[in-house]
């Protein structure tokens, strides 16, 4: 409730009743607490200079947009002021557009001073807050009729309300009519307002993963600022583009524009995932040396860095560095330990994460799940999935049902994975579907194989990875006939499969290398490196698996198919550019084939390197013969 004159407990400490309303004012200004506002608005009343419009309009200010701000107290002030002005009304607006979950009633404010109020009229400052609110409750229809209103009053062309208007439909996702509107203002190229409003859109372009037209955008910008470059590169990582996300980071140190935490955060998920582990260090020894606060949010993404480059220890060191953690941190971390298939180190930090207090989210189990998996813990991982709703109230995704599929089939148990996913609350996607698959594929079981892919392509039916796990579960069996039923199909639907790639990255620069591949400037010594491996394998006893060449070809022609695969150019590169000594960091975007495996851990013995791979599913480590993951993956 609004104070009154009969508020007992304020009466002895109110403004003498001969307060002037300038007096008031400067009091009002120079509040700071919500209880001196209501203090204040109880003399006001009192002494009647609420009628006074400055100084309601003050108090209302007060309550809706300071720092000590009340949203439903400026309501309730608004609401009994005679004849609120038109600052009266662009404040209870603006407030209602920035208080989070209430922006519907800010559109519905301005609808009520449209139909209420014939002498009050929006103006410039109205727009931007009304577009801010209709954009936040995906109000289109609204959005267009007040664009409506801005065309009538002529402010179509004014920087500030051209550039909410920009935002209001690219928020609601008219990227279209966002672009047409953009290219329409009579901007001058290259000022501030321009600027600002070719961020908003490229922003948007990257939320609707737009990426042609955000990157068009960019490219036609006259003068960029550091937020355009920081869209970019969060949109390029957030839609998958890490490399072009990384190009960007080097390009704008190169045009002079200094990194800030915002551009920290943003680059650092690309270079986790393209393995960039030197590029990782020189952000986290920026950050350090340009005083940027390595607080919850950067330190949870250099944690995600690290332990996706392969350097968990380092991972593990920045963690216990922070000052405060956030579930997202001990996230980043447990599922760290699981791509490193260290089972028991993530069990233990889950615990400690427990004891420490902080309630495990689901993405949390999905790290759990996932460390269970890689270490063939099948009992616990049925506990801890069990735990996620008898102890946490958290209802399984389809995330959480995949990481038991995979669990399930690595250890072979293909009957009850299948059961699970018959059995499961919601529809299965075809990511568990691909799982189960492929355990069918290890285990030879060509009935369930044959079951699940036939679900599969009813789900993705251009999805190249089910025919190719298909196809090579009938050649791992020899049943050529099959697989070329397969292939057959793929030609006639045009459909293509995915090339096995490998990424090496040496003094900064990212290296890409697919099967038999000869283009690299450096091929030459690449493949002399590849035949003298081959030569020393041979020598220790190394025999090629051509079982894992899933093709109808000779002998020979397999293993010469196997000595070129992606991952053993990177690594031969990488032997040759690199000191004697030097640890190699190759990342995969498949599954790392059995015989790479088995002649990546006599590499690394022969060559004395440590040899880190990070496949789609897991990291190995090779050292002097022996890999991390004790050849269960």
């Amino acid at each position: 409730m609004l104070l009154s004159p009969n508020s007992p407990p304020l009466l002895n400490s109110l403004p003498s009743t001969t307060s002037s309303a300038s007096t008031l004012l400067s009091d009002l200004k120079a509040c700071r607490t919500t209880w001196e506002l209501r203090h204040l608005h109880a003399a006001a009343i009192k002494t009647g200079r609420v009628r006074d419009p400055l100084v309601a309009a003050e108090v209302l200010r007060c309550a809706a947009l300071s720092a000590h701000r009340d949203i439903h107290y400026a309501r309730l002030v608004f609401d009994q002021m005679e004849s609120p002005n038109i600052f009266s009304w662009n404040t209870v607006i603006r407030a209602f557009s920035e208080s989070g979950g209430l922006a519907v009633e800010s559109v519905l404010l301005y609808c009520r001073m449209l139909q209420d109020d014939a002498s009050v009229g929006p103006n410039k400052y109205t727009f931007p807050s009304v577009l801010k609110a209709c954009a936040e409750a995906g109000a289109f229809e609204e959005a267009e009729q007040v664009h409506g209103q801005i065309v009538k009053l002529g402010l179509h062309s004014d920087g500030f309300v051209a550039s909410n208007l920009v935002r209001a439909y690219a928020v609601c996702g008219r990227m279209e009519d966002a672009g047409r509107l953009f290219d329409s203002c009579s901007l001058p190229r290259g000022s501030e307002a321009s600027v600002v409003l070719a961020n908003v859109l490229i922003d948007g372009y990257m939320r609707r993963g737009m990426v042609e037209g955000a990157r068009r955008t960019f490219d036609d910008m006259s003068r960029r600022s550091l937020i355009s470059w920081n869209a970019m590169m969060a949109g390029y990582a957030q839609n998958g583009y890490f490399k072009e996300a990384v190009d960007i980071f080097h390009k704008m140190q190169m045009g002079g524009m200094a990194p800030n935490y915002v551009t920290l955060v943003s680059v650092l998920p690309a270079i986790a995932r393209l393995g960039a582990l030197e590029l990782g260090k020189w952000v986290h020894m920026y950050a350090e040396k340009n005083c940027i606060a390595v607080d919850d949010v950067l330190g949870s993404a250099l944690v995600d860095m690290y332990a996706k480059c392969g350097n968990i220890e380092k991972a593990l060191q920045v963690f216990e560095d922070l000052p405060k953690r956030n579930p997202i941190t001990w996230s980043a971390l447990i599922g760290g330990l699981a791509l490193h298939g260290r089972a028991e180190d993530a069990i233990d930090q889950f615990t400690r994460m427990e004891q420490e207090g902080i309630i495990p989210t689901d993405v949390v189990f999905i790290g759990i799940l996932n460390a269970c998996s890689h270490g063939g813990s099948v009992g616990r991982g049925r506990l801890y999935f069990d735990r996620m709703v008898s102890t946490y109230g958290l209802k399984p995704r389809v995330e959480h049902y995949g990481c038991m599929v995979d669990m399930l089939g690595r250890a072979g148990l293909l009957e009850e994975a299948e059961q699970l996913v018959l059995n499961m609350p919601m529809r299965p996607d075809d990511v568990i579907f691909k799982a189960l698959l492929s355990a069918c594929k290890i285990r030879g079981n060509v009935e369930m194989g044959t079951r699940v892919a036939m679900r599969l392509m009813e789900l993705a039916p251009r999805d190249s990875g089910c025919y190719v796990l298909l196809s090579n579960l009938y050649a791992s069996l020899g049943d050529w006939d099959a697989v070329s039923m397969v292939r057959l199909v793929m030609k006639e639907m045009h459909i293509e499969k995915d090339p096995g790639c490998s990424y090496i990255t040496l003094d900064g620069v990212v290296h890409e290398f697919v099967v038999e591949d000869d283009a690299h400037r450096g091929s030459k010594e690449i493949y002399t490196m590849l035949e003298e491996m081959a030569e020393k394998l041979r020598s220790c006893g190394y025999t090629p698996d051509t079982k894992q060449v899933l093709l109808n070809v000779e002998e020979e022609e397999k293993e010469s198919v196997l000595r070129y695969h992606s991952e053993k150019i990177a690594i031969a590169f990488g032997l040759v550019r690199t000191a004697p000594g030097t640890e190699l960091r190759v990342v995969k975007n498949l599954r790392v084939c059995g015989d790479c495996h088995e002649s990546i851990k006599l590499v690394s013995k022969i060559y004395n390197r440590r040899i880190v791979v990070r496949d789609r599913s897991r990291f190995h480590h090779f050292e002097n013969g022996v890999c991390s993951c004790k050849d269960y993956w």
